[in-house]
C-alpha cells in the first residue's frame, strides 16, 4: 500500500477524536519514528510503500490512538529540551511549558557546580536536563512514586547523567537535608474544577497524582516547598515553579506572604501565567 493512502485512511480514522491537523501529526511522528522517513521525504518520493506487515503494525497503532490513548505513551518515548525520554502511564508527559521553565533557569544560571533538587520530579526530565545543561551541577530528583523513579533512574542512564533519585513525600518532610542552589518544582495544579477543561487523553491515561489537587487548598505542594525553600535555600539561591495559569497573583501573594522578597511572574508561548521566581 502507497505510504501516501495510507496516510490518507489513517489521518480520516482519527478525525472524530482529533483536528486533521494532529492526526497527520501523529502520522509523521510514527513515520521518522519507524521508518526514519519525514514530511519532505514522502513528498519526494510518493511511490514508497508499506508491506502488509507495516500495515498491520500501523493500524495497531491507529487503534489506540482511537482511544485516545498519548502517543508518547504508544512509543514509549518523547522529546524533551533536544533529549530523549522514555516515558509511560507512571508519569506526566513532559510539556513545552516546562522546557520554558527549563530554559529559564539555564539562562540565569551560568555557575559551575551548582547544587539543584526537582520537587515532583516524574520522568525526571527537568532534573536531567538541568544536569545534562548546567556544568558540574549536582542534581537529586525527589517524587512519591517508586514506578516513577524508575522511568527517571532509566532516563538518567539512556542521557549519561547522574541524577540522585530519592523516595519521598515532600508534604510529609520538615527539612531537604542540605542547601541547595536552586529549587525546582512542577507540582500537581490542576484544581477539580478544572477537570472539564482537560483532554480525554490526558484524564484518562495520565497519572492524577501528578495533576490534580483539591479545590479547596490548591496551593498546598507551592506552601510547603517555598517553606523548605526558606530554610533549604543557599545564599543567593533561587526558587522556580510551574503554575496553575489561573493561580498567578495567588501564588505570588502566597510567597510573598511567608517570608520572599523578590517574586517574578512570566508567561509561556501561549500568554498565560505559567512560571514564577522568587529569591530570598
Amino acid at each position: 500500500m502507497l505510504i501516501k493512502d495510507y496516510r490518507t485512511l489513517f489521518v480520516k480514522s482519527l478525525l472524530p477524536f482529533y483536528d486533521e491537523m494532529e492526526a497527520e501529526s501523529f502520522f509523521y511522528i510514527v513515520l521518522d519514528e519507524w521508518s526514519g522517513l519525514r514530511r519532505v521525504d514522502l513528498a519526494l518520493h510518493p511511490e514508497r510503500s508499506f508491506t502488509d506487515a507495516e500495515v498491520e503494525k500501523w493500524n495497531g497503532v491507529l487503534k489506540l490512538l482511537q482511544q485516545q490513548i498519548p502517543i508518547q505513551y504508544i512509543l514509549g518515548k518523547t522529546t524533551f529540551y533536544g533529549l530523549s525520554f522514555g516515558v509511560d502511564d507512571n508519569v506526566l508527559i513532559p510539556r513545552p511549558e516546562t522546557e520554558e521553565l527549563v530554559e529559564w533557569i539555564i539562562s540565569e544560571n551560568k555557575s559551575r557546580g551548582l547544587n539543584i533538587i526537582d520537587i515532583g520530579t516524574g520522568s525526571g526530565c527537568i532534573a536531567i536536563t538541568l544536569a545534562k545543561m548546567l556544568d558540574g551541577a549536582t542534581v537529586t530528583g525527589l517524587d512519591v512514586s517508586e514506578n516513577a523513579l524508575v522511568v527517571a533512574g532509566n532516563n538518567a542512564k539512556a542521557n549519561d547523567v547522574i541524577v540522585d533519585f530519592v523516595l519521598d513525600n515532600v508534604l510529609e518532610i520538615d527539612d531537604l537535608a542540605k542547601k541547595f542552589d536552586i529549587i525546582v518544582s512542577n507540582p500537581p495544579y490542576v484544581r477539580n474544577l478544572e477537570k472539564t477543561e482537560i483532554r480525554a487523553n490526558v484524564l484518562e491515561y495520565e497519572p492524577h497524582l501528578a495533576l490534580f489537587v483539591s479545590d479547596n487548598d490548591p496551593l498546598v505542594f507551592y506552601r510547603k516547598i517555598a517553606s523548605l525553600a526558606l530554610k533549604n535555600l543557599a545564599s543567593g539561591g533561587k526558587l522556580y515553579f510551574e503554575i496553575n495559569q489561573y493561580l498567578g497573583k495567588e501564588t505570588i501573594e502566597m510567597l510573598y506572604g511567608i517570608g520572599f522578597n523578590d517574586v517574578v511572574l512570566r508567561k509561556d508561548i501561549y500568554g498565560n501565567d505559567r512560571m514564577i521566581r522568587a529569591t530570598q
